[in-house]
């Protein structure tokens, strides 16, 4: 984040907690609870989102060199990426061209090329179909015209996007909009990968970026994990076309009081929440960056997700290893075990009929914006702010 924007968020938080109050929208946002039980619904943002749109896949720490290579199926659509010789990253739909096998599972390093188990056509790592079994067979089949489909993708700022659509196209800085700036100075290409879990959870994925959208439940719902490090409704918000950004205060943000601005250390005492539209919630805390990621699943109240832990320099010894587990450790007590089994029973309850409609107080003006601009994007009435 820009050293401009940190002065500013803090002199707002600062404020925040002097007058005990945060951020505020212009009034209370009544959403409908069909927002996460329509499967009508669920279907325009699967083809808006995830078939047709971009999204992030992460930093670009997930893949650091050439021959590294990673597919990602949660989109719905079989997704390759591979950065090649020239260090140049390339996306592909993971389908062979022969009788649709897939080519690669899981992920890896030290690739030349990908053979696909069933007949044993091979592709480099840039797509192109370099050998067949039988070549003759196949002379009226030009391999040229038979290597693996291309996808948009783009890499710039340390952040990796792509879209499934073979015909789409990917702008990185008209996604981002305004927050490219702030987004950029924190040199997220300098960035080490550490840890990426997966998770399924019985609950809609706008529910996984609502978990993100607001401060308000800290103290409530976690009282012995991360309630003692930060304070609870107090936060900044901004809006950046779909995007948004949120400062949060730590617990120790008044040590700032007695520094002058020049000496502020804003980004040790706050921590930062973007979230990148349509279902990216990028976080900044101190010393590293979580990225996490929700797509729909197989049903209007199931989602799948990853998380990615990104640190500033590779581990090489125990010590620096127990320090990023133990943060590993307190993510996945806070989000997993207590955050997202509340949203499971709130999903639950929006089929009970107990309303029609779920209340952001003017003190939520992420989950207002945030869900306006998904109602937006789907062309209904409400506009983003």
């Amino acid at each position: 984040m820009r050293r401009e924007t940190q002065i500013a968020e803090a002199r707002k938080l600062l404020h925040y907690l002097d007058k005990r109050t945060t951020a505020l929208a212009d009034d209370v946002y009544r959403n409908p609870v069909t927002d996460y039980t329509s499967p009508q619904q669920l279907e325009r943002e699967r083809e808006l989102f995830f078939r047709k749109g971009a999204f992030c896949v992460g930093l670009s720490a997930l893949l650091p060199k050439p021959g590294d290579w990673m597919t990602h199926d949660f989109s719905g659509a079989p997704i390759l990426l591979a950065r090649g010789e020239d260090g140049s990253l390339g996306a592909f739909l993971n389908v062979c061209r022969h009788r649709g096998a897939r080519v690669a599972e899981g992920s890896g390093s030290d690739k030349t090329d990908f053979v696909c188990p069933y007949h044993g056509w091979c592709y480099g790592l840039d797509g192109a179909l370099i050998g067949r079994p039988d070549e003759r067979s196949f002379a009226a089949a030009e391999r040229a015209t038979h290597g693996l489909t291309r996808l948009p993708v783009a890499e710039k700022y340390g952040l990796i996007w792509v879209s499934p659509d073979p015909n789409g196209h990917v702008d990185v800085d008209a996604l981002l909009g305004g927050l490219v700036p702030d987004l950029a100075a924190f040199g997220l290409d300098t960035y080490h990968h550490y840890h990426t879990r997966v998770m399924r959870r019985k609950m809609n994925w706008k529910l996984g970026v609502d978990t993100f959208g607001e401060t308000y439940h800290l103290q409530h719902l976690h009282p012995t994990t991360v309630d003692h490090l930060f304070y609870s409704n107090r936060c900044t918000f901004e809006a950046f076309g779909p995007n948004h950004l949120m400062v949060a205060a730590r617990k120790t943000m008044d040590v700032l009081r007695d520094v002058p601005e020049a000496d502020w250390d804003v980004l040790d005492n706050t921590v930062t929440l973007c979230v990148l539209f349509p279902n990216t919630v990028f976080t900044y805390q101190r010393d590293h960056i979580e990225t996490w990621h929700f797509f729909p699943g197989d049903t209007v109240d199931e989602c799948v997700l990853y998380l990615s832990l990104y640190i500033p320099a590779p581990v090489d010894n125990p010590k620096s290893k127990d320090h990023w587990d133990r943060n590993v450790d307190i993510l996945i007590r806070t989000v997993e075990m207590e955050d997202f089994p509340t949203c499971e029973g709130m999903q639950k309850g929006f089929s009970s009929g107990a309303q029609d409609a779920i209340t952001f107080g003017r003190n939520e003006p992420a989950l207002q914006h945030f869900h306006k601009s998904v109602k937006a994007a789907l062309g209904n009435v409400v506009s983003a702010a």
